[in-house]
């Protein structure tokens, strides 16, 4: 089955001393592979994720009563992305990590239509998602590191320096910063700066 290139992926880490700062470093490869007869999915109509709007008006989920759109996370290593919501459906897209944050934007029983940061969308088994949040640092800034603040002041000592793609695990946010952390790293980094997490979202 060929591998293509669907999202950055957090492959490893690479915790390294660099001016006294740590860097968090993702390396780049493939996330999901399609399978063979497939062709790649085409990105939603708004043009994909890469920067995020702000969530509309949310309505709940008519399976689930939880808020629709919503950010969650993928709960397998292996997850069919099908192009409806059964498994007679074709798998077009096979994710292969776990914790990748992906978006909510509809119900059908047991499945989720979901979309990811590049703007792919697809039918998953909701048994296949976590409530866990997790966010892509900036996937729109490839090559571009950030900081990652020890308080929420811009002028707060800077506790690492964070590449984009990583991903990072969101404990809270308070519209402005959000808490995350990578691995054994903890800080705060600015909220517009991550995808899976929508502008000025309060979470505790």
């Amino acid at each position: 089955m060929p591998i293509k290139s669907s999202i950055t992926r957090l492959a490893s880490l690479l915790v390294i001393l660099a001016i006294a700062v740590p860097v968090v470093a993702a390396e780049l490869s493939a996330t999901a592979s399609a399978p063979e007869s497939a062709s790649a999915p085409k990105p939603a109509s708004d043009g994909g994720g890469v920067k995020m709007a702000a969530a509309s008006a949310t309505m709940p989920g008519t399976a689930s009563g939880l808020p629709v759109p919503r950010y969650v996370s993928l709960k397998s290593d292996r997850v069919n992305l099908r192009e409806g919501p059964s498994k007679d459906h074709r798998v077009a897209w096979v994710y292969q990590r776990a914790g990748l944050p992906v978006e909510v934007t509809a119900e059908f029983d047991t499945w989720r239509r979901i979309r990811d940061a590049e703007g792919t969308e697809g039918w998953v088994l909701h048994s296949l998602l976590s409530g866990r949040r997790t966010a892509l640092v900036a996937p729109w800034e490839k090559g571009k590191t950030f900081e990652m603040h020890g308080g929420t002041e811009s002028n707060s000592e800077i506790v690492a320096r964070v590449e984009a793609g990583v991903i990072a695990n969101v404990s809270s946010c308070d519209g402005t910063w959000c808490h995350v952390s990578v691995r054994d790293v903890s800080g705060y980094l600015k909220q517009d700066r991550l995808w899976g997490v929508y502008p000025h979202e309060n979470m505790d």
